[in-house]
C-alpha cells in the first residue's frame, strides 16, 4: 500500500491543502479514496463523487461526505454548503470528461484543480471558467522520495485501514486471474499479490 498511498501523498502536497479547506474528489476509485484520506489527514473538509454505490457506502463508512452525480447536483451541492463558495481544492481523479466538467464547475474563485487522472483521450476543458474565476490547475504524476516517507508515516499512524482497503490477496502463480478479477469487478479497491509464502 506504500507506492499508491505515496502517489496520494504527492497529489495533496500539489494540492497545497491547508486546514479548514473544503476539498472535492472526484472518483472515489483506488487513488481517489486515498486522496481522500490524505487530504482529511492535512485538515481538509473532504466531499467524494462518485458513480459507484458500493465505493460511496465504504467512503461514508471512512466518514467522508458523499455524493453522486448520478442523483446530485454535486457542484450546486458543493457551492451551497460552503456559503455561496465552492471547493478551495479539486482532485481529477475519475479520468472522464463528465469528471472535467465538474471540477471547473465545482470549484471557488481562485480554486486550485489537481489533473491526477490519466485520461484515454484529450478532455475538453472549459477555459472561460479559468478565466472567470482566477482557477489554477496542476498536473500530479506519480511521486517522490519523501512522498514515500510521508506515506509510511502515515501507514504507522494508522490513517488507512489497509485491510478494509485490500479487496483480496493472490499468490503469485494467481496473478493473471487477480488482474481479470480486478478488471471485471467494479467494486474492487486493492488486489494484492503474496510473492512468497515464507517470510524474510
Amino acid at each position: 500500500m506504500i507506492e499508491p498511498l505515496a502517489v496520494a501523498c504527492h497529489d495533496v502536497k500539489r494540492g497545497r491543502v491547508v486546514p479548514g479547506e473544503d476539498i472535492l474528489v472526484i472518483g472515489g476509485g483506488p487513488i481517489g479514496m486515498l486522496v481522500a484520506l490524505v487530504a482529511r489527514n492535512a485538515g481538509g473538509n473532504v466531499t467524494i463523487s462518485e458513480i459507484n454505490e458500493n465505493r460511496l457506502a465504504y467512503a461514508a463508512k471512512l466518514g467522508f461526505n458523499t455524493l453522486n452525480p448520478k442523483i446530485d447536483d454535486v457542484a450546486k451541492v458543493m457551492h451551497d454548503t460552503t456559503g455561496g463558495k465552492g471547493a478551495d481544492v479539486v482532485f481529477e481523479v475519475s479520468g472522464s470528461q463528465p469528471g472535467v466538467d465538474l471540477m471547473t464547475e465545482a470549484a471557488a474563485t481562485r480554486g486550485r484543480i489537481v489533473m491526477v487522472a490519466i485520461h484515454a483521450t484529450k478532455p475538453t476543458v472549459d477555459l472561460f471558467k479559468f478565466f472567470w474565476r482566477e482557477l489554477e490547475m496542476v498536473g500530479a504524476r506519480v511521486y517522490h522520495k519523501d512522498d514515500y516517507d510521508e506515506a509510511m508515516k502515515l501507514l504507522d499512524e494508522g490513517v488507512v485501514d489497509c485491510a478494509s482497503f485490500i479487496t483480496d490477496i493472490k499468490s503469485l502463480d494467481e496473478i493473471q486471474g487477480a488482474f481479470e478479477a480486478l478488471t471485471s469487478n467494479p467494486n474492487a479497491m486493492k488486489s494484492m499479490i503474496r510473492i512468497s509464502e515464507t517470510a524474510t
